[in-house]
């Protein structure tokens, strides 16, 4: 489709040029290739990712998750999908909830990924995912959440659920209308219960990519993605975090291609492309993409995990490994960097696992003075909804704890 072809040129440009001699264009990776090679080596253990919390590390299921998609999306690195994969299997209790607590998001998420990695979702660590995740369904349509926390499903988490039922079998019609209530500009919301509507482009990136998979009209979501565009080809995101940023980039280029909106999508891309690491960075940052224009920090791997679908045009509802390479391939860059600061980046003293891969040119994340932590630091305008479905259950027990004292 358009924006592949617009990813792939855009890598001469993008990737080559720079202040630091590189390898021969033809010897390069993509630009989701190299992203995914990144990413892969901010694995803790080589299994999962991490967030912080209050100085504290913790596992990242929502985030692990993201990943694995993101590496499938890339096609590359299979060998850490599966590592991660298998962490999921084995792990996934707190996040999916446990005794009479059950998240509809959770559920979906890694149904998805078991889809996508080729594993079983009615048999996944034990778990049948599928069945689970329709069992909270409820009259109206919405998928939500079981818990005494208090249901925290959202926008996108019913997108993702229609997402992973339609991929095994078939969407109930039911929720897929309860998803199709957009706000009426076009758009759809993240806080369901929310009044008056306000539209959010992640929860529409989400949704456009849920309703094209089953065959809806997704044109005014289309039309109001386009509508909230920025010049500079980006999208912004709704509080606590309305800037600019590569995450809700991200999500809108997949929708946009998706959708068939080729010439925005490519302009999306061209934004992401434009905040990703090149040769003349730090060898442990090549190729991943920065959050925004503040430069490469802790948020770049989430941004980049949400951006490698949008370059790569590759929806929830067909991601695959299939085809995939088992190592990672990253940049290969012929000198040492020149300057620590690459063109349209600016390096900052950031956090990755203390246990990385180097497969394909994937750099040990000691190359960067002081890195930490992978993922993002959590603090509290982040909603208690979405770390259910970003984080897990565990991650969402602190922070309430934190809120109580």
């Amino acid at each position: 489709m358009g924006v592949r072809t617009a990813a792939r040129v855009a890598i001469a440009l993008a990737l080559v040029v720079g202040t630091a001699p590189v390898a021969a264009a033809d010897e390069q990776p993509g630009p989701a290739e190299a992203a995914a090679s990144w990413l892969a080596g901010q694995l803790a253990d080589g299994t999962h990712m991490t967030t912080t919390f209050d100085g504290t590390a913790y596992p990242d299921h929502g985030l692990t998750a993201d990943v694995v998609l993101a590496l499938d999306a890339g096609g590359v690195a299979q060998d850490a999908a599966s590592a991660a994969t298998a962490w999921l299997a084995a792990n996934s209790g707190a996040y999916l909830g446990e005794g009479d607590e059950a998240y509809a998001g959770a559920h979906a998420k890694l149904a998805l990924v078991a889809q996508a990695q080729g594993a079983d979702p009615t048999d996944f660590g034990g778990v049948d995912l599928i069945a689970r995740l329709t069992a909270l369904q409820t009259d109206s349509g919405r998928f939500s959440d079981k818990s005494q926390y208090g249901d925290y499903s959202n926008g996108i988490s019913q997108a993702l659920a229609v997402l992973a039922l339609h991929r095994a079998g078939g969407a109930p019609a039911d929720a897929v209308d309860f998803l199709a209530k957009a706000c009426p500009d076009g758009g759809f919301r993240l806080l369901i219960d929310q009044e008056p509507c306000v539209s959010d482009v992640d929860a529409t990136g989400y949704a456009v990519q849920a309703l094209v998979a089953v065959g809806r009209d997704a044109s005014a979501a289309l039309d109001w993605l386009e509508g909230k565009q920025r010049a500079d080809g980006g999208f912004p995101g709704s509080d606590p975090t309305p800037g600019v940023n590569a995450n809700s980039t991200g999500l809108a280029a997949t929708a946009l291609a998706v959708g068939g909106r080729d010439a925005a999508a490519a302009k999306a891309v061209t934004y992401l492309l434009k905040r990703q690491v090149d040769c003349s960075g730090k060898a442990a940052a090549r190729g991943a993409i920065a959050y925004d224009d503040g430069g490469f920090d802790s948020r770049a791997a989430r941004a980049t995990a949400q951006a490698i679908p949008g370059i790569a045009g590759v929806s929830l509802a067909e991601v695959s490994a299939d085809g995939a390479a088992a190592d990672a391939r990253g940049l290969t860059c012929a000198t040492q960097p020149t300057s620590s600061t690459p063109p349209g980046t600016k390096q900052a003293t950031t956090t990755a696992p203390a246990t990385t891969t180097t497969k394909g040119g994937v750099v040990p994340a000691a190359d960067i003075d002081d890195l930490a932590d992978t993922g993002v630091e959590v603090g509290p305008a982040v909603g208690l909804g979405a770390l259910l479905v970003l984080g897990g259950a565990g991650l969402l027990f602190v922070v309430r704890r934190r809120h109580a004292s």
